[in-house]
């Protein structure tokens, strides 16, 4: 989307006005520098944050309310159901057309190189580690370890070394590389090397699969759930004993398959369980590690271990992790409860390593530890002997080093375009067919958007005035709901025959928009006009949340909290326009006329579409072209903020805007990379 820094200069290009951003023409704030003792650009952190705690202590009452072995299965089939739904379900099970492309020999194990295909096209890089058969008979157990945010993945040291110490014990131990890290990068540049990798590029490929309904987790749980099949096609290993444990986003990763695959016997995730609410606090985590609404429809981290139990899991955790240990005991106390309820308080424990987040020796040890005494029925100590690794290179499974350079191999983001495509179809035949009332009702329900008769007055403050290019201005902050400040410059008509009344927004908040030019043709003509910072915008936008890098904006961990709790910007955005635009109506008695400018567009757009009797025109400049569009480019730009889960499934962005017919003008519609 258009830069901050770029826009006051294109935008007074296009209206012939100013282009000036000197500090001489800076407008004074609306807000105070802090609320509530902290920077104004935290309000959204502030308020979400809130609500996620209040989801914590409704799931905790929840909690409470099962307790019966009818209640508890009830529990499990609905969360486990709703989990598999929110992911966006999972493919059918293709041939995996497995390749063992080489053989490293050590004392006591060997490795061999997998390739096999999760889905067809979608290659899956693995070293399988088995015992040496003069030591252990098979056949043996088959664990499978998902490796966490390292970009040398089955290659780096802690995830070879958990593999060969199981090979060692009598456990043959399939360790995979995640999509986006070891040998599946899924976006290269002409000399075939990663454009990015981990969390970046989990995040990146995320914001297509939140369009789509789907999540970045959905590919990853897919692939283990395909890695243990092809450990069970494997004659060494025995089917009735399956294990898996993974650090970090591996934990992650054993965490949701340990939840969604009955075949897994036991399990220890490390150094990821905690809870939603404080790992939204201290540690949000990627696409893969946020679940749509799992805060509204009632599944916490707890879960992942209550909804298999009684089965054996252990949590690994670390004292001094950025995952918040005491977060972790908490979860682990709910778990123990309701497994000590089902009779069966022995299979959950917690390992405390005093630590950093880590996979280290003494937290190896554990894990297999346990696994062994699940898998092999030998409860004793293990430990692990020095290992003699292998380099990176040694353990590519590919002629190349990378899975998008094989013959035939198709990335996520293909796999994502491609049912787009069939989206498209039924997009087109519903927006054809189906009644618009019955059509809007279902774009509210997605983006979450209220109607227009639900949503209460805001509470109206005035903080002062200011005279801008000769017009008397009004400071305002607008309040739509507890926690949520709007801050707005009012400029009453000039006359009473100077209409409509404008309401305008701006990307980069109203003094972008007024200092930039960009509302100076509206000044110079006299109406009524109220330029307002929309929420996490201006005033209040974010500026702290900068270390996935470009791409994503400054305010992603704000995403990932309302997206945990199943809303969403636009959605948020749009009722706040709505009120505005009653609000302005009220004061003016007239019509409104809407004017967005940039990423705010695309509330503007639902807002209009949704409530078209409040607004007598529309005008969107910069407003993105579609979703669909977001889908089929990689890598995009600053999509994160305005993608709606599942929106893709029932509208884009071009089906709105044919609603309001020639109330819309849009100008200069940019695309996904812009």
């Amino acid at each position: 989307m258009w830069r901050v820094f770029c826009l006051p200069m294109i935008i007074g290009m296009l209206f012939g006005g100013s282009a000036s951003c000197s500090a001489e023409d800076a407008l004074p704030r609306v807000l105070p520098e802090t609320i509530d003792g902290r920077p104004s650009g935290d309000m959204m952190r502030r308020y979400l944050i809130g609500r996620a705690y209040a989801a914590w202590d409704r799931w905790k009452a929840d909690f409470e309310q099962v307790k019966t072995p009818e209640e508890i299965a009830a529990y499990q089939h609905r969360l486990r159901a709703k989990f598999v739904e929110t992911l966006g379900g999972f493919p059918e099970r293709t041939p995996l057309n497995p390749q063992v492309t080489g053989v490293l020999e050590r004392e006591g194990y060997r490795v061999e190189k997998v390739i096999f295909e999760s889905q067809p096209g979608l290659f899956v890089t693995a070293a399988l580690f088995l015992p040496d058969p003069a030591r252990h008979a098979p056949p043996y157990p088959g664990v499978l370890v998902p490796c966490g945010h390292a970009q040398a993945a089955k290659a780096h040291d802690t995830y070879q070394s958990m593999g060969a110490f199981l090979a060692l014990n009598g456990m043959a131990a399939l360790v995979f590389d995640p999509i986006e890290q070891g040998e599946r990068m899924q976006i290269l540049d002409a000399e075939g090397k990663h454009v990015m990798w981990g969390t970046r590029a989990h995040t990146m490929f995320g914001v297509g699969c939140i369009l789509l309904g789907r999540n970045t987790a959905r590919f990853e749980v897919w692939d283990g759930m395909r890695g243990i099949d092809y450990l069970l096609s494997r004659p060494e290993v025995d089917p009735a004993r399956i294990g898996c444990t993974g650090n970090s986003g591996g934990g992650t990763q054993t965490s949701f398959l340990m939840t969604l695959d009955d075949r897994i016997l036991c399990a220890a995730p490390s150094c990821y369980l905690n809870h939603v609410t404080r790992q939204l606090e201290v540690a949000t985590g990627d696409a893969e590690q946020n679940i749509f609404g799992q805060l509204a429809w009632g599944m916490d981290h707890a879960d992942f271990i209550m909804m298999r139990a009684p089965t054996p899991i252990l949590i690994a955790a670390a004292t001094k992790d950025f995952f918040d240990i005491r977060a972790t005991w908490e979860s682990f106390r709910f778990a123990k409860r309701r497994y000590t309820m089902m009779g069966f308080a022995e299979r959950v424990d917690l390992l405390e390593n005093d630590a950093e987040h880590n996979y280290n020796k003494l937290q190896r040890e554990g894990v297999a530890r346990w696994l062994a005494r699940w898998l092999l029925k030998r409860d004793e100590p293990i430990t692990e002997p020095e290992l003699t690794l292998f380099t990176e290179e040694e353990m590519h499974s590919t002629p190349r080093g990378q899975v998008m350079l094989l013959d035939g191999a198709r990335s996520g983001y293909e796999i994502n375009a491609d049912y787009e495509r069939e989206l498209a179809v039924k997009r087109e035949a519903l927006w054809a067919t189906e009644d618009t009332r019955a059509l809007f009702e279902k774009v509210r329900a997605t983006a979450g958007i209220r109607p227009l008769a639900e949503l209460a007055a805001p509470l109206v403050e005035e903080a002062g005035e200011a005279e801008v290019a000769g017009r008397a201005a009004k400071k305002l902050i607008l309040r739509p709901e507890e926690g949520i400040l709007l801050p707005a410059l009012y400029f009453p008509a000039m006359s009473s025959t100077a209409t409509p009344a404008n309401l305008c927004v701006h990307e980069a908040g109203f003094a972008a928009a007024v200092s930039g030019g960009a509302l100076e043709d509206l000044l110079r003509a006299g109406g009524a006009v109220l330029a307002v910072d929309l929420r996490g915008t201006g005033e209040t936008q974010q500026t702290g949340q900068s270390h996935l890098g470009e791409g994503f904006g400054t305010d992603w961990e704000d995403f990932f909290a309302a997206y945990a709790l199943g809303r969403s910007y636009v959605g948020m955005r749009a009722e706040d326009l709505l009120v505005c635009a009653r609000y302005l109506a009220t004061e003016t008695g007239g019509a409104v006329a809407l004017r967005a400018f940039g990423d705010v567009g695309v509330p503007a757009l639902h807002a209009a579409a949704l409530e078209p009797d409040l607004f007598v025109s529309v005008r969107l400049v910069g407003v993105l072209r579609s979703w669909a569009e977001v889908v089929h480019t990689w890598p995009t730009d600053n999509q994160l903020i305005n993608a709606v889960h599942g929106a893709l499934t029932v509208y884009d962005l071009p089906d709105l805007a044919a609603t309001l017919g020639a109330k819309l003008t849009i100008e200069a519609a940019v695309g996904p990379a812009t």
